[in-house]
């Protein structure tokens, strides 16, 4: 992480005020700029630009092939069809874990949110938006993956760090397999860690990408 991205996150996560208020997106163009940061870390315009979802499952997907899991990114999820397209009305899995609960595949779904959506109307709630996140996906689409014989995992995560209990009930069963598999790293946080860590660089990426030159 660039001494940049440093200063910005931080900024973030003690709610410094980035941003002059009513300036446009300098990226989209479309939406103007609030002085926290919550349209930089949800804005996806800028092309070829590695944002915080993309990151946290890549770097996800590293670690569990590092620990010997079979897994791999972006599958097609093609047992939900439109009577009128004939294709999956599903977008592909984030990450299709195999044989991951007795024989049955796992499809990750990984969610990002924003703590501070809605800051003006109802103030900073920890671990709200990331709750009612992996609530929603699992009424979504857990009933579709479960006839299917498929397990749905939802992985929702805010850009704070919090983790919804889904999300870290898998996560302390990877670790589980990481020390089973893998001599080393030894310190127990290492899969929180790595996730945690991504998860920071990749609003840190979105928020510079955002700055005034005369902020860089």
């Amino acid at each position: 992480m660039s001494a940049v991205e440093y200063r910005a996150i931080l900024k973030y996560r003690l709610m410094i005020p980035l941003f002059p208020t009513d300036e446009p997106c300098p990226v989209c163009r479309k939406a103007c700029l609030d002085s926290f940061g919550e349209h930089a870390v949800h804005c996806k315009e800028l092309p070829g630009f590695k944002y915080m979802h993309d990151l946290v499952r890549d770097v996800l997907c590293d670690v569990l092939k590092r620990a010997g899991i079979s897994a791999k990114k972006e599958v097609p999820v093609n047992f939900l069809t439109d009577p009128l397209e004939g294709r999956s009305t599903l977008r592909p899995a984030d990450i299709l874990v195999f044989g991951w609960a007795g024989g049955k595949h796992a499809c990750v779904d990984l969610t990002g949110m924003s703590p501070l959506m809605g800051l003006m109307d109802n103030g900073v709630v920890a671990g709200h938006a990331a709750l009612k996140a992996e609530s929603c996906k699992v009424v979504k689409h857990e009933k579709a993956f479960l006839e299917n014989q498929h397990v749905f995992i939802p992985f929702a995560f805010d850009t704070f760090g919090f983790l919804a209990p889904e999300t870290v009930e898998f996560l302390n069963r990877v670790q589980r397999v990481v020390h089973s598999n893998i001599s080393a790293p030894k310190t127990q946080s290492f899969v929180f860690s790595m996730i945690g860590f991504a998860i920071q660089k990749g609003v840190a990426a979105q928020l510079v990408a955002r700055l005034p030159a005369t902020l860089l």
